[in-house]
């Protein structure tokens, strides 16, 4: 246990800050990026900012409203997550290919060399290196036991690895379920900016007389805005957790992989 309690330090890596820290950064530079770049009067026709230049797609965004800023904090907290992730699965996954790795260990294990294998996972490190270890460690030891029955002994290097993985793949997952859940959120916001915007179309419509255009536009604009921009932070959301998640399984099927391999070797060396 105290070896799969050392795994478990090496993987424990990702982002130390709390979430509520991070969507506050990202929410003060999606303000000030939305005031003070997007809402430049260089992109609009005059100091009013009520008209966008013609083709301005900055000026066009600023004219989505104060919903903006906040699918702006999504789309940006998507990006930093996104990054963070890339990293620390990258990191996890070790120096080179997880399919070389395998394929090198079990040959090892093949030809009884422990210590060769054990340097494999020096060479790979990562969370699957990690795991693997912890279970030849466990296979050395089930080794030199006199004790404990062939069984037993598979057991116990089954019940390690597991330990083991149970510890690695918490580190992995971290974070995971903010990009899950601003792919829901986003579009329910960007619904919210759309109903907003189309609730002022039409009240410029019922005014008495000739409707405004310009408040008619205004209305337009930031239905339309907002449901470009909502779509598009969760859709990036969507596709980041499921390109990470992805990744994950694949770790997880090389450690149950080399798990069954290090169960069986043993095993077929005791009959």
């Amino acid at each position: 246990m105290a070896q799969a309690n050392s795994v478990s330090n090496t993987a424990k890596h990702g982002f130390k800050l709390p979430p509520i820290v991070v969507i506050l950064v990202a929410l003060l530079v999606a303000e000030l990026v939305f005031h003070l770049v997007f809402g430049s009067v260089s992109h609009f026709t005059n100091e009013s900012r009520k008209t966008a230049k013609q083709g301005d797609l900055i000026g066009l965004i600023y004219k989505g409203g104060f919903i903006v800023p906040f699918l702006m904090t999504m789309l940006i907290m998507v990006i930093t997550y996104s990054i963070e992730r890339l990293l620390t699965i990258s990191k996890a996954a070790g120096t080179g290919s997880i399919e070389t790795f395998l394929r090198n260990v079990k040959a090892k294990l093949a030809a009884n060399d422990i210590n060769g294998a054990l340097a494999e996972c020096n060479k790979q490190k990562g969370s699957v290196a990690n795991v693997v270890q912890a279970g030849l460690r466990k296979y050395e030891e089930m080794e030199r036991d006199t004790e404990l029955l062939g069984e037993q002994k598979v057991l116990n290097i089954q019940k390690e690895v597991e330990e083991s993985t149970s510890l690695e793949l918490p580190s992995l997952e971290q974070n995971l379920p903010i990009l899950a859940t601003i792919a829901t959120i986003g579009t329910l916001i960007a619904l919210l900016g759309t109903v907003i915007g189309m609730i002022k179309s039409f009240s410029a419509l019922a005014t008495t007389g000739n409707p405004d255009p310009s408040e008619l536009s205004q209305g337009i604009s930031e239905a339309l805005v907002n449901t470009a921009f909502g779509i598009s932070t969760s859709a990036f959301a969507i596709i980041a957790y499921n390109y990470f998640t992805s990744k994950i399984d694949k770790l997880t099927y090389a450690i149950d992989e080399i798990g069954y391999s290090l169960s069986q070797s043993f095993a077929s060396r005791k009959h």
